[in-house]
């Protein structure tokens, strides 16, 4: 399985992910992920990307390409991967057909968790995070035990400073935005499965599965 994940920030992708990954034995790969690798072995690309993210600047198409085209010739590929995080652009897009085109394979899927704005801000502004131990809660979904104190550890509670209402729908605007050409292209290809995440976790991983033919 060669697949895509797409979903704006608080559609649950993180437990999707480790589902998929865990279901078919394919490594989940992000690009987050693989540059701090990079960085911290002191690749030649590693330290390009560093050169870039030290100056508070965006890695280069370019850059990130080689880094993903690296990765993805590793042994534990060779069965599939998911990504997660890339392609963020057409322009990411093609170029990632273009290295799959040369590893003469292709994607078979292209996943996308949708989620309404309107919950995805809801999720995220009622999300509280333990100061100590980092567990999180939700102050309607998933609360504490006692209101601000974790029940894991019995530390105090706090709620991001970007988890504000105003913070949040920016975030989840631009996503909405970006990504919106990279569905478009995906859906023209026709390898591209909707799936909705606004329904229990078990019933979107699922809806995945059943799309994927598995």
């Amino acid at each position: 399985m060669r697949l895509v994940l797409l979903g704006p920030p608080g559609a649950g992708k993180g437990t999707q992910a480790s589902g998929i990954v865990e279901k078919f034995n394919i490594p989940h790969i992000s690009t987050g992920d693989i540059f701090r690798k990079n960085i911290k072995e002191g690749t030649e690309l590693g330290k390009k990307a560093k050169a870039y993210i030290d100056q508070g600047l965006l890695v280069p198409d370019e850059l990130v390409i080689a880094i993903v085209e690296d990765r993805l010739q590793q042994e534990d590929c060779k069965n599939g991967f998911l990504l997660d995080g890339f392609p963020r652009t057409v322009k990411q897009a093609e170029e990632l057909d273009k290295v799959l085109s040369k590893m003469d394979t292709s994607l078979d899927k292209v996943i996308n968790v949708d989620v309404d704005k309107s919950i995805l801000v809801e999720r995220a502004v009622g999300r509280r995070i333990c100061k100590s131990c980092g567990a999180t809660f939700h102050v309607k979904f998933n609360p504490p035990k006692v209101d601000g104190v974790c029940d894991k550890c019995g530390n105090e509670l706090y709620q991001r400073a970007d988890d504000t209402e105003e913070t949040v729908s920016k975030r989840i605007e631009v996503y909405l935005n970006e990504t919106k050409p990279l569905i478009d292209y995906y859906e023209d290809k026709k390898i591209l499965a909707t799936i909705d995440g606004q329904q229990e976790i078990s019933k979107v991983f699922d809806d995945i599965v059943a799309a994927l033919g598995a």
